[in-house]
């Protein structure tokens, strides 16, 4: 794999991860447009790890909170705020898992696999999130985060499975539908990808623990490296921008990418192998 494909690779998902634009739609497109090959399951792997510790150090003072709560969690007590916090990201994560289990044994993980079905929940999605954003209260904050919201936004978060719905775009939608703030709805959504991110990451090492060989690991580690730097940077602007700015301009972004892909869809019957699904 040349470094020119790694950085391309890091860039675009480490960028796209925590956009709610989908990476899959970008990394799909990128073949179609330079005839580059699929970067495999260890890069896949390596740019997770990099977009995680981006999330975590961005979000450090909640996820230092939610640390330090699961000693009472594991007691079987969430009285404190930071129990409470560990308690309700386990909640969310609980429909993703059990989505992800049953498509991986049905076989339907696959079947998901195409062009069409990206570019469609590109369209579909950002066209929610829109409606969601403009209608939607914004009268709710994180300290109003409760089981019943967790659970919903846990629910949302399962559709991430479908390739090109977004990750954190689906699960913004599901908070500002609720009524929580832009910049809170954000934070939600960051916080909730870091089990989910963990869990597709190791899921990720099982399937290539037995093939890791010196020159994929010096060109993983090129690539987690990449993806934190433009991770991090992406997190920064997004949430200073959310300030002042709806999130508009990613749902026409995402309109116009779904209709690409579309059109490459349906007019050239796009590419020939796919990257896996991912859960961004």
């Amino acid at each position: 794999m040349s470094m020119f494909h790694i950085l391309l690779v890091a860039i675009i998902q480490g960028i796209t991860e925590f956009l709610p634009v989908s990476s899959s739609g970008h990394l799909i497109l990128l073949p179609s447009l330079t005839g580059m090959s699929d970067q495999g399951l260890a890069i896949d792997v390596a740019v997770h790890v990099g977009t995680l510790g981006a999330v975590i150090l961005y979000f450090w003072s909640d996820v230092r909170l939610a640390m330090g709560g699961v000693p009472d969690l594991v007691r079987g007590r969430t009285d404190s705020e930071g129990s409470r916090l560990a308690y309700l990201l386990v909640v969310a994560t609980i429909p993703v898992v059990i989505a992800g289990l049953v498509l991986s044994l049905s076989g339907l993980t696959d079947a998901l696999r195409s062009i069409k079905v990206i570019g469609w929940a590109m369209l579909i999605f950002g066209l929610v999130l829109w409606w969601e954003d403009q209608r939607g209260k914004s009268d709710k904050r994180m300290s109003d985060w409760n089981r019943r919201d967790a659970t919903i936004m846990g629910l949302w978060q399962a559709l991430a499975l479908i390739p090109g719905t977004s990750r954190s775009g689906i699960t913004i939608t599901g908070a500002r539908q609720m009524g929580y703030e832009r910049s809170e709805a954000a934070r939600l959504a960051m916080l909730m990808s870091i089990p989910t991110i963990a869990a597709s990451g190791v899921l990720l090492c099982t399937k290539i623990y037995a093939t890791a060989d010196a020159q994929l690991a010096r060109d993983g580690a090129i690539a987690a490296g990449l993806s934190f730097v433009a991770a991090y940077l992406a997190l920064g602007l997004m949430m200073r921008l959310l300030r002042s700015v709806s999130f508009t301009p990613y749902v026409v972004y995402r309109i116009a990418l779904g209709l690409v892909l579309l059109w490459i869809a349906y007019n050239t019957g796009g590419p020939v192998d796919p990257p896996p699904v991912r859960l961004s």
